[in-house]
């Protein structure tokens, strides 16, 4: 009885070793397991492929990919039957004895939406299961803990553009309408910038320049003097940006001036993100309602009194009587001559 008890005990730790010898190996062939994304930062409306190769010849199994369906799109899949359970993917492959046909990779394409705007980061959870060899009976064990690659999804940014517009001519100690304008088609997001701005040149040193805008508080600030924005700075990005800070340029003699206006990132140690210098030349201010009067040189050119009055209908009139009467006093006195005779 003992004999056969010692026999069962042996014949145990035998197949227990066994076991385990067929598990480590079973496990070791699949410590070459690799995970790839084909690139690990992508623009909106571009492609991405997560690879998995096996480290091993595989007959059958079933890999799920886990994304963010806010972000991505599921495209394709290579190396079995997909489905998309619309955050995740499951890719299932049977095991085909009959051809002995096995796969060492499995892949799936997805597409990052158009609509995004702003940095993404994000990351596909790949796991495994149903893991066999050309043999139905040679099984590998479940990953079950994700496999996580990180991706970003960020536009192709267009730097900033700083642009001052007015119309018309400055004069001097004439307050100027102007417009300071930070535009982008696709600006990148910024969380806390700010507007500052330096007068780097002047027409004497006596000469002063002022950039008056007014803040929501409706105080006046001076952009040369303060700069605009709060002290940790405001918001900026996305499509189509178009900021426009209302101004009223004051410059207090005629000549030239230069401003160099900057957008500096506050979460940067005030990096510039842009700058740009403005020459603007000031005028002398125009006198309204200003008249001219101009004397001339020569005396004998000033105008001169006619020397003779103009003739009128009524004076060609008196002529007339004047002749009637002189012609009847002379007819008169020849017919009294011609009597006396």
């Amino acid at each position: 009885m003992k004999k056969s008890i010692c026999y069962l005990i042996v014949t145990i730790f035998i197949i227990s070793i066994v076991l385990l010898s067929s598990n480590a190996v079973r496990a070791a062939s699949l410590d070459n397991i690799q995970v790839e994304v084909s690139k690990n930062k992508i623009a909106p409306g571009e492609e991405v492929t997560v690879t998995t190769n096996f480290g091993a010849e595989l007959g059958a199994y079933t890999v799920e990919v886990a994304y963010d369906n806010a972000i991505f799109d599921y495209v394709s899949a290579q190396g079995g039957a997909a489905n998309d359970l619309g955050t995740k993917v499951k890719l299932v492959y049977p095991n085909e004895i009959s051809t002995n046909e096995t796969r060492t990779t499995a892949s799936i394409t997805f597409k990052a939406k158009e609509n995004i705007l702003a940095a993404n980061p994000t990351d596909f959870a790949i796991t495994l299961e149903g893991l066999a060899g050309t043999d139905p009976t040679n099984t590998y064990d479940d990953i079950t803990t994700p496999i996580k690659k990180d991706i970003l999804v960020e536009p192709n940014y267009v730097d900033y553009s700083l642009n001052l517009e007015y119309e018309g001519v400055i004069e001097a100690n004439v307050a100027k309408d102007m417009k300071l304008i930070t535009a982008s088609t696709m600006g990148k997001n910024y969380d806390h910038v700010r507007l500052i701005a330096d007068l780097t040149k002047e027409p004497t040193d006596q000469a002063t320049a002022k950039l008056l805008a007014t803040n929501q508080a409706g105080s006046t600030v001076d952009l040369l003097q303060n700069g605009w924005g709060e002290a940790d700075g405001y918001s900026i990005g996305g499509k189509d940006v178009k900021q426009e800070l209302v101004l009223k340029g004051e410059f207090s003699q005629i000549g030239d001036y230069a401003v160099h206006v900057k957008l500096i990132d506050r979460d940067n140690s005030d990096a510039i993100i842009v700058e740009k210098t403005f020459n603007i030349t000031v005028g002398e201010k125009k006198i309204e309602n200003e008249e001219t009067i101009t004397k001339p040189e020569n005396k004998d050119e000033e105008e001169k009194l006619p020397e003779t009055l103009p003739k009128t209908g009524n004076t060609q009139y008196a002529f007339i009587a004047i002749a009637v009467i002189g012609l009847t006093a002379g007819y008169y006195m020849i017919t009294k001559k011609d009597k006396k005779k």
